[in-house]
């Protein structure tokens, strides 16, 4: 019976996880007509890694480089990143935030914020506090890049228990990013 539990809950955990797409949409509203979901992903990995090629930005948006090129490609034009070339391999690019991408990044920041404030205005802040631990934990044990992305594990069943991948040796703390 515990086992039954234990996969009700991964089921209301699935069903919570999809509705975080109804809290997206609502961050997405407050974006510049000009800077869709994708450019705001990707000024923001910009902003937190610095510096980067194509290939790690990818990597990391977890996307086809064809994508990662539409979205480069969108805010060069809009003067948000520069593609500069890479000093160790000439055939490649660095991409970099030019200050307006900086300066537009600090207003997405602020808005987003100012969202935030305003529809968790009646939690605690050891509330919120708890939500940004437990997120913070979550991504981290789904890794900030999806390696396995590609990887499609068998549909869990009652009495199934997910497959934990490698276990780890040493305890994991959150990350504050």
């Amino acid at each position: 019976m515990a086992e039954q539990a234990q996969y009700e809950q991964y089921e209301e955990l699935a069903r919570q996880l999809g509705a975080v797409g109804i809290v997206k949409r609502g961050m997405g509203r407050i974006l510049p007509p000009d800077c869709p979901a994708g450019s705001a992903g990707v000024l923001a990995l910009l902003g937190r890694h610095g510096d980067m090629r194509m290939s790690r930005l990818a990597e990391l948006l977890s996307v086809d480089l064809s994508v990662t090129s539409r979205h480069v490609a969108h805010l060069a034009a809009r003067g948000w990143l520069e593609r500069l070339p890479d000093p160790a391999d000439k055939r490649s690019r660095i991409l970099r935030l030019t200050p307006a991408g900086v300066n537009l990044l600090d207003e997405l920041y602020r808005r987003t914020t100012h969202l935030l404030a305003e529809r968790l205005s009646d939690w605690s802040d050891d509330e919120v506090g708890q939500l940004i631990r437990l997120m913070t934990r979550l991504r981290a044990s789904f890794g900030e890049c999806r390696s396995t992305a590609n990887r499609h594990p068998a549909p869990l069943g009652p009495g199934s228990q997910p497959d934990p991948g490698p276990v780890a040796k040493t305890t994991r703390t959150p990350a504050s990013t």
